[in-house]
């Protein structure tokens, strides 16, 4: 395979020589936007490999390859080149490959296993499994890999098909529904095939079944001894009934009996919460795990650091005291304490703490995001991170502070001019203390008053962070100042903020966005009469909370949304989740009509609002935003509905991306700006 090599820094240099006066981000630079992920140090620290995402405009799609740049930052390496995508790169424990997940090949959708290795040459497929690899991670010795490999269809023949073909294919068949959650979005509807574990060689290319059954394993984990690999799983008599998962250990030999470590009633490293998969300690005694809270409280439960021992026994919480989100566990090189990622007020650093237990200490801090950290066997240690006006790059933890090693995005950064990111703080109306940011135009000046943009995140359980928005800087370009809350039902602030919400959505947190917009007015940044809101998930639900609950917005535009929860039920893939925090509609009727209030009560509602959804949502179908639709066009008051094909819950597809910001700003322009079209400019100067 072609392997490019450069100096990263003569690059960039020459790009800030030739580049222009800088100037407003535009939608143009969304397509130069490289989106870095997976970064993982070598074994001997000299290089991390990470996967860099990009936007191929002519071709309408993402690609993404994999990269290394080395420890000094001098040298950048791109590894992998083509059509195809490779994605997942993971260095074998002797450093000799560099293992990665691609569809390359041939016709089928799905991922295989390659390796390329490190002294040059073609990468080479190990694998040929019909249902596809989905994860993996190396022994110790590296002459094997253990596979999470999904199960093939009933047809395997019609999996060597391509796309198209499949998709005619299954439309002529019945589709069968038996599973109690029957729905996921990105997936479809729901059979009885599974994720299961299966181990590969890396020579011979034998597989050997590992793991089989009625339910999903996931995130394998191999022992530092090489005798166990540790997994989770959710098993029981109906595991679609509960997110009771639980961390498993298993020999690497097919024939072995699962063993389960935790029986704790709740989620136990659940695969949604990411690649933090069980970590082991270097002597092979301990997993390091993340424990979730009880079922009941789905996902508004706080995430802690937990270990348990890898021959059984209780479980010991690390963190039993500490209010804050953890993820991604892994022990340090002698084993004495635990890394790992620490969510706290709209950041994520990476912390440590005794294994003992004990204070947490901030290895990383500031404001800044990380997404990801990975360590060598010397004990170095990179991390991928974001700040407000810096994409996610590379960098290394240095005795003095973060050292940046990557520089994707510098080049077109270097040519734009963007807008000032404040973090805020505000009093909702019962006195509670709400956090946000505020995001000025890029030619900002002081004393005029600014049309705003109040965007309200999904979730409801995350939080608006110190990391690059794009969407952020493409409204602040056309003049807006940007209102991005976090209220209550965020992450980031401990378990009370976040279940403040439960079952009663609309409310408190409508409060708490409500009094953001107002301090923005107090502050003297924002005209209260050229104001729009707007949101996509939870966030196109609160947008439909907040129109139905004022009139002060000029227009909205609600994405992906949903207003009236009995059509919420048996619908979209969160049947668990609307009987744990809702109860049964037969049940608990008041409790549904009491958080569909936007739609029982649309006759409220005069904010011209903008709908948006992918047609192939499950996540929250397209029929919910096509009932708000149909209601406020029923109601007289402005509306339009955008349907985007073959898109589900996230918008994939690059045009689409790119049409979904320009409606947005079009939309925001005709209602909340004086004179349809009105210039950035012209608002701003109150024209």
């Amino acid at each position: 395979m072609r392997r490019l090599l450069f100096g990263i820094g003569c690059l960039v240099a020459a790009a800030l020589a030739a580049a222009p006066s800088p100037r407003p981000f535009n939608l143009d630079d969304l397509a130069r936007l490289r989106d870095l992920s997976d970064a993982v140090l070598s074994p001997d620290g000299s290089w991390v490999a990470y996967a860099v995402r990009t936007t191929d405009v002519k071709e309408d799609k993402h690609e993404t390859h994999i990269w290394m740049t080395s420890w000094d930052g001098k040298e950048t390496v791109r590894l992998t080149t083509g059509k195809e995508s490779e994605t997942n790169p993971r260095w074998s424990p002797d450093g000799r490959y560099l293992a990665f997940l691609s569809d390359r090949g041939d016709d089928s959708d799905v991922s295989q296993l390659w390796l390329l290795p490190r002294g040059g040459g073609e990468a080479e497929k190990i694998t040929d499994v019909k249902g596809g690899v989905e994860d993996f991670d190396w022994a110790p010795d590296s002459k094997r890999l253990v596979l999470v490999v999904h199960d093939p269809g009933p047809d395997s023949a019609e999996k060597e098909k391509d796309k198209e073909s499949l998709k005619k294919a299954k439309a002529k068949k019945p589709i069968v529904v038996d599973r109690f959650q029957f729905k996921l979005d990105g997936y479809g509807y729901l059979d009885n095939r599974r994720d299961h574990l299966q181990i590969v060689d890396r020579e011979t290319r034998k597989a050997e079944v590992l793991t089989s059954g009625n339910f999903d394993d996931d995130l394998p984990s191999w022992s530092p001894d090489g005798k166990t690999i540790a997994f989770v799983s959710k098993r029981g008599p109906d595991p679609d009934r509960t997110d009771n998962w639980d961390v498993y250990a298993i020999e690497p030999r097919a024939g072995a009996e699962a063993r389960p470590l935790t029986t704790f009633e709740g989620a136990d490293n659940a695969p949604e919460w990411g690649d933090s998969r069980p970590a082991w300690s270097p002597d092979s005694k301990w997993i390091a795990y993340v424990q979730g809270g009880p079922d009941k409280l789905i996902y508004y439960g706080l995430h802690r650091l937990a270990v348990v021992p890898a021959s059984g026994g209780p479980a010991r919480l690390v963190t039993p005291d500490l209010d804050l989100n953890v993820l991604s566990p892994r022990f340090t090189r002698d084993g004495s304490s635990i890394l790992f990622l620490l969510e706290e007020d709209q950041a994520v650093h990476l912390a440590k703490v005794p294994v003992a237990g004990g204070p947490v200490a901030r290895v990383v801090g500031g404001r800044r995001v990380l997404s990801g950290f990975t360590t060598a066997s010397d004990g170095r240690i990179a991390f991928l991170s974001s700040e407000p006006l810096v994409p996610d790059e590379v960098y290394a933890v240095d005795a003095s502070g973060p050292r940046r090693l990557s520089r994707q995005n510098d080049a077109w950064l270097a040519e734009v001019r963007l807008g000032a990111v404040e973090q805020t703080k505000s009093t909702s109306k019962d006195g509670t203390e709400i956090h946000g940011f505020l995001v000025k135009p890029p030619d900002y000046q002081p004393g005029l008053r600014y049309p705003a943009v109040l965007r309200i995140h999904g979730g409801p359980v995350g939080q608006f962070e110190n990391s690059f928005d794009a969407e952020w800087q493409w409204l602040a370009a056309n003049g807006y100042v940007v209102i991005a809350a976090n209220p209550r039902g965020s992450s980031g602030r401990g378990e009370k903020f976040q279940t403040a919400i439960y079952a009663d959505w609309g409310h408190r947190d409508v409060e708490d966005v409500l009094a953001a917009a107002d301090d923005a007015v107090a502050r003297g940044l924002v005209d209260p009469d050229r104001m729009a809101v707007g949101g996509w998930s939870y966030g196109g639900m609160m947008t439909n909370y907040v129109i139905a609950s004022t009139t002060r917005f000029k227009a909205a535009t609600s994405g992906a949304g949903i207003s009236n929860a009995l059509t919420g039920y048996g619908t979209d893939q969160y049947v668990r989740e609307y009987e744990q925090e809702l109860g049964t509609p037969w049940k608990n009727f008041d409790n549904y009509l009491k958080v569909s209030y936007p739609f029982l009560h649309a006759d409220r509602i005069t904010t011209p609002t903008l709908f948006l959804c992918g047609d192939e949502d499950f996540n929250v179908p397209l029929h919910n935003s096509e009932q708000m639709y149909q209601a406020l066009k029923s109601l007289g008051v402005p509306t339009e509905l955008i349907i985007y094909p073959g898109q589900y819950h996230g918008i994939r597809k690059p045009s689409f991306q790119r049409d979904r910001l320009e409606r947005y700003v079009a939309w925001y322009d005709r209602y909340a700006k004086p004179g349809k079209n009105g210039s950035a400019a012209a608002a701003a100067a109150g024209h």
